[in-house]
Formats: C-alpha cells, structure tokens, sequence
C-alpha cells in the first residue's frame, strides 16, 4: 500500500512504541512498519541517546530517513551506506555549569549524567541500574562541567517528579530548556531546543508541509513536539497537562495505542 500524501510521523519511544517494562509489542512493531513501507517518513523523537536509539531503529527496520535523539540536540540521518547506518547532521551545545552549580546547591544528593554523544555518558555518581546506555565513566564535578554538551540529566531515585518540577519553578533556570520526568528525572537541553525544534528541521529537509505531520508522545518533554504536529497525539498513560496541548488522544501504551494511531494514516 502507498500513502496517498506522505506525512512526517514522529513517535516518541518510551511509554509510546515501548511500554514501561521496555518491550514492544508485534502489533505496535507491525503497525510502524506498515507506516513506513506505506510511504510515511516514520521519525524516532526520543529522549535517548544515540546509543540507547540505535536497538529500536534496528527492531523498526528503520534504516533511512532521519531520528531525533536528546530531545531535540542530536538529529541522525539513517543510511544504511554509513559506517555506522547513520551521521549526526544536527547536535546543538551548551554550558552546563551554570544550571548544574545552581542544582547541585540546591539538590546536593542527585545524581548527575553529561551526554557523550554516539558513546555514552560521563557520571557523578553512578544511575541505577538499565537508566542509561553506553560507556558510563564517573568524574570529577570540574569534569563534568567542563566542556559545551547536548544534555544533561539530573537525577535522584529518592525524589518524586513533582519534587523536580518545584525545584526547577522555584529556582528558574535560565538559558537553557529542561523536561521533567515521570520520575525524579530532569533533562536539560540548549535553550530553544526540543523535540518539535528538531523536527521542524527534518520536516524541511524532507519537503513535508506542516499539515501533514503528526506526533505521538506520552512526557511533558513530548509537548513541544505535540504542538509542533499538525496532529500531536497524547499516549492514554500521558500526564493531563500533556493530554491538554494534544489534538487528541489515544488508548494507553499497555494497550497498544499506537497502533490505531498508525492505522488511520493507512
């Protein structure tokens, strides 16, 4: 089957193609694929790194076109021919001491990771156990700090994610965009930078006009992304204040709501 008009569709990853235990399910992997060999440009737009991306293009068959990593700071272009099956076309930087020093008195117990782009990441301490992916070193804090990043992510076990989005109102962190989790998970990325940035960039590389996109998310790091789309579409398992900008939403991810989602562009 072909598209009629090809559409831009980006799918975020966590708690929408994968449910929270990290599986996808075959009717959601079949729905994707059925999508893409239709002729719709089916765009990855995770929070993960690259490295942590890498497994689901290759469980999507996704080898061509374009995925969306670190909220927005890495864009790849997928192609087989690379060495890798991919190039990073897209990273944007920033500093991160001044909203890491401003956290870290603030929130002196968490956890801190800086993102190595296609490797891993450079720790203060170590994460739990499967939260993050790639080469993970422990560093000094000077380290840490040290150079312009994609992301950084703060992190603390023991917190709640409405503990996060208190700290991060009340001490106003300026010059750069963050999203907290659904945990005690906050990301911080440049200023300007999301989700929806990022995919308003592949949308021109690909000539896609803006009324044929749509988006799927489930996290308040979902919700430029959700505005951005033509049609942004909130998981059933999404937050209400991120079911509130969608243009609707769907069953939940244990349910397989993606897959209705990705029907109706059949």
């Amino acid at each position: 089957m072909t598209a009629a008009t090809p559409h831009l569709v980006a799918l975020d990853v966590d708690g929408t193609t994968i449910n929270h235990a990290g599986e996808m399910s075959p009717d959601v992997r079949d729905a994707v694929r059925a999508v893409a060999d239709a002729g719709h440009h089916v765009t990855i737009a995770t929070g993960r790194s690259i490295v942590a991306t890498l497994p689901i293009l290759a469980e999507l068959a996704l080898e061509h076109g374009y995925a969306v990593c670190s909220n927005g700071a890495v864009t790849l272009r997928l192609d087989p021919g690379l060495d890798d099956g991919y190039e990073v076309v897209e990273a944007v930087t920033f500093d991160p001491a001044p909203a890491l020093n401003l956290l870290r008195a603030e929130w002196p117990d968490a956890v801190v990771a800086v993102e190595e782009i296609g490797v891993g990441f450079k720790l203060s301490a170590p994460f739990p156990d499967g939260e993050l992916q790639g080469e993970l070193t422990v560093v000094p804090w000077e380290e840490l700090i040290a150079d312009p990043v994609t992301r950084v992510t703060f992190r603390d076990p023991a917190g709640t994610a409405e503990d996060f989005m208190e700290l991060s109102e009340r001490i106003g962190l300026h010059g750069v965009n963050y999203a907290v989790g659904f945990t005690a998970w906050l990301d911080i990325n440049p200023e300007g930078v999301s989700k929806g940035s990022a995919l308003e960039l592949v949308r021109r590389r690909l000539g896609i006009e803006p009324i044929h996109t749509v988006a799927v998310g489930d996290q308040r790091n979902d919700l430029e992304m959700l505005t951005w789309a033509a049609r942004g579409v909130a998981m059933g398992n999404a937050p209400d204040e991120v079911k509130d900008v969608a243009d609707e939403t769907t069953l939940d991810v244990d349910d397989d709501g993606l897959v209705p989602v990705l029907q109706s562009l059949l």
